[in-house]
């Protein structure tokens, strides 16, 4: 009989599963920035929001890591916080 942790690092070592985690991961830390850049201002989810055009619960979404989020979306946020998006790409561990 298989157990629960057998079956869970099973299903890790899948390729599809690793990419899925990494998109999680990414969608957290982006939201996680966002939140840090927010409270630093002083601005509410709300206020925020409306800035961008968006709903604050869009908005909650994409903080929490609900969501990945489009480049105009990330460049409509940086704008309304005054800050700017930088993308790039750097060299992967598993290029090669």
């Amino acid at each position: 009989m298989t157990t629960w942790s057998q079956l869970r690092k099973e299903r890790l070592d899948l390729p599809a599963a690793h990419a899925g985690y990494e998109r999680a991961r990414r969608s957290f830390e982006i939201g996680s920035r966002v939140r840090e850049l927010r409270t630093e201002r002083g601005l509410t989810q709300a206020q925020l929001a409306a800035r961008v055009g968006t709903s604050q619960s869009a908005l909650a979404r994409l903080e929490a890591g609900g969501v990945e989020p489009r480049i105009s979306t990330l460049e409509a946020i940086g704008n309304a916080l005054g800050v700017k998006l930088i993308v790039d790409l750097v060299e992967s561990k598993l290029a090669g």
